[in-house]
Order: structure tokens, then sequence, then C-alpha cells
């Protein structure tokens, strides 16, 4: 995959930043680290997650170099429908079985999330400088997965919730999906003390934007995964 030198990398003819996607709300945080890589055009896709992710790799590699991270400082999870949310540190496994939610105080890792209809939810404390991201379905939102990790966070990293900025990404939504993840992830979200004006939803419906994002709901899970990436940037020496 070829430095184009923009600063960006090119493969099959369109650059990393033509399918990653940002949000406004967490912009403004210089130190922040953030994106989601979206439907990668011409991608042959299969009902094996394993296979549709090895093929996708180049364009998630790409999306982790842009960000500026080497490849052994991203952190993943097994993402099992649950509610356990992993403290991550440097010395933390690359992958950590059984939780669906990862949190650092630690700048230079990053964490990693994939979806085709669950809500990615990003958390940041840009005081404490403490960040989380979740893969929030209907079974993990349901297990408020949301809540308990803004509770983890108080207790490791003394993080406030009225200092906390919650995004919520692309997901699925009604009419095509009976539950409304989204508006509950929200709701749990004031709950638990952070203010209405820090919880930002973007709105959109992967099932409605199947040309944008992956929907296993949609495709019949014959789909890809979105990958969603939040990290915290070391602060400049």
């Amino acid at each position: 995959m070829p430095d184009t030198g923009t600063g960006f990398f090119v493969w099959m003819n369109l650059s990393v930043d033509e399918v990653m996607e940002t949000w406004p709300a967490l912009l403004p945080m210089p130190r922040v680290a953030h994106g989601m890589v979206r439907r990668v055009p011409g991608i042959s896709l299969s009902l094996d997650k394993a296979e549709v992710l090895a093929r996708l790799q180049p364009w998630h590699d790409a999306a982790r170099q842009a960000l500026g991270f080497p490849p052994d400082r991203l952190f993943t999870a097994e993402q099992v429908h649950g509610g356990e949310t992993a403290r991550i540190t440097s010395g933390s496994p690359r992958w950590t079985p059984g939780v669906d939610g990862l949190m650092t105080d630690e700048p230079g890792l990053l964490l990693g999330i994939h979806t085709a209809d669950c809500a990615p939810v990003f958390i940041v404390d840009p005081v404490r400088k403490a960040i989380a991201l979740l893969h929030s379905g209907r079974k993990s939102t349901e297990a408020g997965i949301t809540p308990h990790t803004i509770r983890l966070m108080v207790d490791a990293y003394g993080s406030r919730p009225e200092d906390l900025v919650v995004q919520i990404a692309p997901c699925i939504r009604p009419p095509l999906f009976e539950t409304d993840i989204a508006a509950t992830i929200r709701r749990d979200a004031l709950q638990a003390g952070v203010p209405a004006a820090q919880v930002h939803d973007c709105g959109t419906c992967t099932g409605s934007r199947v040309d944008r994002y992956y929907s296993y709901r949609v495709e019949k899970g014959r789909t890809g995964r979105l990958l969603s990436l939040l990290g915290m940037r070391p602060e400049a020496v």
C-alpha cells in the first residue's frame, strides 16, 4: 500500500479519508484520535466474520497508521454481546476475551471495536485523560454497558460524569430494528450524570445506508465489519 505523500495510504484507488468517518464532538480535543472505517467498496463479503475481517485488514491497518499508532498498540475485544468492559494498559493482551467494552487512561494505546449494526459508543474524559469504546447491541445495551462503564471510569480514573463526552456512532434503528438502542444508550448516559449537551448521537441508521455502512440484519449476515478506533495521543515533548 504506497504512501501518496498526502498522509493517507491508498489501496484500490481510494484513500483512507474517503472511508474514515469522524465526529465534530470529538474533533476539538487534539489528543483524542478517533475514527470509524466505513464500508470499503469492492470487498468480497462473506458469512464468516474472520474471513471478511482478513479481507478488510489492509484498510484497517491503514486507518490505524493514519491515526499514528503502531500495530502493537491496538487493543480489541471478543465482543460477546454482554455488559462487561476491560481496563486496558500497555501490558494487557491485544485481544481481551469476554468483554464488549475497553477503557484506558494510558496515552499511546488505541482501542478498536467491530460492528455491523450494533452501536459503537465513544466515551472521552478530557479532564482526566481517559477514554472508553463500547460495542453496544441490543443485549449489551440491555445489560447497561454504558452506565456500567461510566461507573468503572469514575472508580478507576476519578472521572466525573459531568466531564464526559459521549458519542453514539451509526447503528441500526427503527423501523429496521425493533429496539431503539441509540435512544436507550443516550437515556442511560443522561441518567448516569452526563450532561445532555455532551451526549451526541449521529442519528444514522446502518440498515438504511448499506451503500456507506455494513448491516448484519439487512444483508442477512453476509456483510463486513465497521471498525471504530479511539486512542489518546501522548503529549508533545
